[in-house]
């Protein structure tokens, strides 16, 4: 007898920081004024914060009015799914020292634009879950 395979599963914290080390996209949701944006980008992970580049426009300008955010990333293949969310405050990197170390992250933009501000996102929660991918269960 085959044992049965838990269809989601809660992720450790150390298990969410591992997938996001190693996704290199993800979702970043912003409510300024009640009003919810999402914006893709890249990022990296570092001492346990994500780094990301932007150009000024709406999202530094809404990170300003409202720094509580949300960032998700998922993945899948074709037995398994997961999803990651990270809440957090979001910050523009003002300091030199923080943005010379930033700098040494490995990010560069996907978009061939210019990406000169820093934003660090500083959990304060972080979830996870997998999915196992199989067929759904009889329904009748």
């Amino acid at each position: 007898m085959t044992a049965a395979v838990e269809p989601v599963i809660q992720l450790a914290e150390d298990e969410c920081w591992a997938r996001l080390e190693e996704t290199q996209v993800g979702r970043l949701a912003l409510a300024p004024a009640g009003e919810v944006d999402v914006f893709p980008i890249n990022f990296a992970v570092s001492g346990g914060a994500i780094y990301f580049r932007t150009a000024p426009g709406d999202k530094l300008l809404e990170l300003s009015v409202n720094p509580r955010v949300a960032f998700e990333i998922d993945g899948w293949d074709d037995t398994s799914a997961f999803s990651v969310v990270v809440k957090g405050i979001a910050e523009r990197l003002e300091a030199q020292t923080d943005i010379d170390a930033a700098d040494q992250l490995e990010l560069a933009p996907w978009v061939p634009t210019l990406k000169y501000r820093w934003v660090r996102i500083n959990p304060t929660q972080i979830t996870g879950r997998s999915f196992s991918r199989t067929a759904e269960p009889e329904r009748y």
